[in-house]
């Protein structure tokens, strides 16, 4: 069982980049930590370091999301242990190129860890906080998620679906003690990028964010209360206005006659 009033932060893709940074900023907050990722040696490293410097419990638990056997474990581990507060759906890989260039076996891949894995990790979360009364889910999404011409397009739709789950969960689960929220990063000083096929080092410098100040945004976004947390947005009322749009939207998308600017005859037997 946790040791902290604030219980448990689970955080995916630990071992490096934005995880590893959440990781330590969380500790730092007060949380203890489940830190989970493949890499076992790396996990058990950082987890020393943080217990060390913080004085906090923190459990490694060594799992590749994209196999069905290590997830279902941490399924199971987030829907049973009540200590756990706080879930950090980090884990993912992305693409840069395009989709013509793209491998498909590759791009499914990319579907079952960005989509499948935080949907079931979120399927699993979700309902135990709802029963223990609160909890807190956050979704690593990306700017893609709005901007899907920047990158590879099933990266993108891959993307927009975190962002588009996590506001359905906020509108279904908000007022019973369920807090979520969608973090959007643009381009961040990571190893993702060289996984992804890009490096970081061929993107231009005045677009790339450190690690520790994304997440330190994030975090402030969540303080803040913000659902949708945009780090590198200068002007958060180009965020409101965009999602006013899409609410002015909301009833006029379904209707029983085609718009008048599609001038569809009347239908006749």
């Amino acid at each position: 069982m946790s040791l902290s009033p604030l219980g448990t932060a689970l955080v995916t893709g630990a071992s490096s980049g934005i995880g590893a940074v959440y990781a330590n900023r969380l500790a730092d907050r007060g949380h203890d930590l489940i830190l989970v990722a493949r890499n076992r040696g790396k996990l058990a490293g950082l987890a020393a370091r943080i217990a060390d410097r913080t004085g906090r419990s923190v459990e490694v638990f060594a799992a590749d999301l994209g196999d069905k056997t290590d997830r279902r474990a941490v399924e199971n581990m987030l829907a049973s242990d009540a200590s756990i507060t706080m879930l950090v759906n980090n884990a993912g890989v992305g693409a840069t190129a395009p989709l013509l260039s793209a491998d498909v076996d590759a791009m499914e891949r990319m579907i079952d860890l960005d989509v499948t894995a935080l949907m079931r990790l979120t399927y699993a979360a979700a309902p135990a906080f709802v029963a223990r009364g609160r909890g807190t889910i956050v979704n690593i999404a990306s700017i893609v998620a709005i901007g899907p011409e920047i990158l590879n397009g099933v990266y993108g739709g891959a993307k927009a679906f975190v962002l588009a789950l996590t506001q359905s969960l906020h509108h279904e689960l908000a007022d019973k003690g369920l807090r979520v929220q969608a973090v959007l990063p643009g381009a961040t000083a990571t190893d993702f990028w060289g996984t992804a096929g890009t490096p970081v080092e061929h993107l231009p410098g005045e677009i790339v964010m450190p690690a520790d100040a994304m997440v330190d945004a994030a975090l402030a976004g969540l303080d803040a209360g913000e659902l949708v947390t945009i780090p590198a947005l200068p002007d958060a009322a180009q965020w409101h206005a965009y999602e006013a749009a899409r609410q002015a939207m909301l009833p006029n998308l379904s209707r029983s006659e085609p718009a008048a600017r599609y001038h569809v005859a009347p239908f006749s037997a």
